[in-house]
């Protein structure tokens, strides 16, 4: 079900609030799961997973600004205006507190988010994404991509992702795969690709959000991760308090829709951890180790890895 919401970001701002559209993906009661989705795509890919949670787990996606349904308003590229933008949305449509999940930019927006309305996000989760600021080369190549779809008012210049998204087990096992993603990135309206990318150039380094947490994060990887290599979660569950590291195998940076059973557990335990026990739920520091076999594609691929730790 689709709903746009209005930010309201005071009277000052209220000429740039984008519209951002609400997509209610689960049902379920208390505190809900809101997912913010990857860069160059929209709530869609979050379908095959939410689509996996057990009854009782509400999930609701958000189209980021530019995004999917969502328009962009006159808001300049920034990820803090994201996540305040996403943070009153959500607040005007009713949610007090939430378990806020990021893939991957969506994941930028979510550490914005929890760093600057912290009561509202109880717990985190980090989906093929990273802390760190972006290095010189790749700020450029960003400002680079945008200027080429601004300039040409076409989404091609991202296109090449289409190489790079998928690791050597999805193209082997799930070629099938690719013409919905082509199709996704090209739905995306140029405008909100070049916002995004002038956006994530322009992101600060946030690992200090991670440490300061005092809820639990859950950091899910793929392990042929190619965009967002898996040391990069590893760095996050280093600075978490209460964090919990999962890696994929056989996954890349699509993980949620190659293994979408997998990234539905790692959340499915987030959830757990927030609701019976609030913000500073505790969690066990022995390593565990889960096998997913409900999943066709993923029966022959070898346990997923999850590291717990508590400070």
């Amino acid at each position: 079900m689709l709903h746009l919401a209005e930010a309201d970001l005071g009277s000052a701002f209220k000429m740039s609030t984008p519209k951002l559209a609400i997509h209610e993906l689960h049902d379920g009661g208390g505190v809900p799961v809101v997912l913010l989705h990857p860069f160059p795509f929209d709530s869609r890919v979050w379908a095959p997973m939410a689509l996996a949670l057990p009854w009782g787990i509400r999930a609701i996606a958000v189209d980021l600004p530019g995004f999917g349904k969502s328009d962009l308003g006159s808001l300049a590229p920034s990820v803090d205006l994201a996540a305040d933008a996403v943070y009153e949305a959500l607040t005007a449509y009713g949610v007090g507190n939430a378990i806020v999940v990021g893939w991957s930019m969506g994941g930028y927006v979510a550490l914005a988010l929890a760093e600057r309305h912290p009561g509202f996000v109880s717990g985190l989760g980090l989906v093929g994404s990273k802390a760190d600021a972006d290095d010189e080369t790749t700020v450029a190549n960003r400002v680079r991509i945008a200027r080429e779809v601004e300039m040409g008012q076409t989404v091609q210049p991202v296109m090449a992702l289409l190489g790079q998204i998928l690791g050597p087990t999805s193209l082997a096992r799930r070629r099938a795969l690719l013409p919905t993603i082509e199709a996704w990135i090209r739905s995306q309206h140029p405008s909100g690709i070049v916002w995004a990318q002038r956006a994530m150039a322009r992101r600060p380094d946030r690992s200090h959000v991670i440490a300061a947490f005092p809820g639990p994060v859950a950091i899910i990887a793929g392990a042929e991760d190619l965009l967002s290599p898996v040391h990069f979660s590893q760095e996050m569950h280093q600075h978490a308090q209460n964090g919990h590291l999962t890696v994929v195998p056989g996954a890349s940076h699509l993980l949620a829709i190659e293994d979408p059973a997998a990234v539905a557990q790692a959340i499915v335990d987030l959830h757990a951890q927030v609701v019976p026990h609030g913000r500073n739920a505790q969690t066990s520091s022995i390593p565990k180790v889960r096998k997913f076999s409900g999943h066709p594609v993923s029966r022959s691929i070898p346990a997923v890895t999850r590291r717990s730790k508590t400070r």
